[in-house]
């Protein structure tokens, strides 16, 4: 009903109410006083009413006028207040961030300890880091942040490539000395093997990557859980495929071993995903750029 309403208008008309003087709201709003009154009578021709009386000498507030003062002065102010706040949150680093983050050894070793250092230097930023395993959409889910795994589908978003993770298939020395380390991923099928939700293991030669093999696994344990699937490795039950991230601190010390030497996995890369913003907040702006120039930093390799 009012959508034709000129806040200008009632802006200048709430000055003038205030300074009891079109000279002074001139001044205020740096214009002149007959812009003024142009502006005064557009409104009340538009409402209906005369809010200001005015004389050469004097002006006053009709009971309209004084009721339109006061409820508009409040409203403005809280526009004011509206406005202050999201240029503040735009500006300054504060306010939330909502994350989605695959879990397992990346969220919970990685991520985790990453968005505690952020977390350290800017105290005033909240953070909801989800580690819901489906994937989400950034605008529907309300997500401003993604960590995600895999090649990505053609999309809108912004895509920032952390690293690629390299996977790996590895046993126990206990395992190998007891059943044999095979020689080609055909010869899976005969092993005892521990699978998550991957199951079909696709190789290439590192020679010669034309040279490619499939593999479907059914495995001896069955869990969609990476600590759970390296323990299970650990304690021999069988052979593993798991990003060799996960298996650092195993690989250093030969707890696990590589089952081939010259068949491999290709790797996975890690994306940082987040939508196209002309007017990102700076908040997420500095997450961004910490993330990117530090995550490697949190990341554990075996050693060469």
């Amino acid at each position: 009903m009012y959508q034709d309403l000129n806040l200008a208008d009632v802006r200048a008309f709430t000055v003038i109410a205030e300074k009891g003087s079109f000279t002074l709201a001139a001044e205020k709003l740096g214009c002149s006083r007959s812009h003024l009154s142009k502006q005064l009578t557009q409104l009340e021709r538009y409402l209906g009413v005369t809010l200001i009386t005015r004389t050469t000498r004097a002006q006053r507030l009709t009971e309209q006028g004084q009721f339109f003062y006061e409820r508009c002065q409040h409203a403005l102010d809280v526009m004011e207040q509206a406005v202050a706040k999201t240029v503040d949150d735009a500006h300054n680093l504060q306010g939330k961030i909502n994350i989605n983050c695959v879990g397992g050894y990346i969220g919970e070793e990685i991520v985790n300890q990453l968005v505690n250092d952020f977390m350290s230097l800017h105290p005033n930023i909240h953070i909801h880091l989800d580690f819901s395993s489906q994937r989400v959409d950034l605008v529907l889910d309300e997500f401003d942040l993604v960590f995600r795994m895999g090649e990505l589908e053609d999309s809108g978003l912004v895509a920032r490539k952390l690293m690629d993770i390299a996977n790996c298939t590895l046993a126990s020395p206990r395992y190998i000395a007891k059943h044999g380390r095979p020689e080609n991923p055909k010869e899976l099928k005969s092993h005892a093997c521990v699978t998550g939700s991957v199951y079909h293991w696709n190789y290439h030669r590192r020679s010669d990557k034309t040279q490619k093999t499939e593999v479907t696994i059914t495995g001896a344990l069955l869990c969609k859980n990476g600590r759970v699937m390296k323990s299970s490795a650990l304690a021999g039950n069988g052979i593993v495929r798991l990003p060799e991230i996960y298996c650092s601190a195993e690989l250093n010390k030969g707890e696990l071993v590589h089952v081939f030497d010259d068949w491999t996995i290709s790797d996975t890369p890690l994306y940082l995903l987040y939508s196209k913003d002309q007017f990102q907040p700076a908040r997420l702006r500095q997450f961004i750029e910490f993330t990117t120039q530090h995550f490697m930093k949190y990341v554990e390799l075996p050693n060469a």
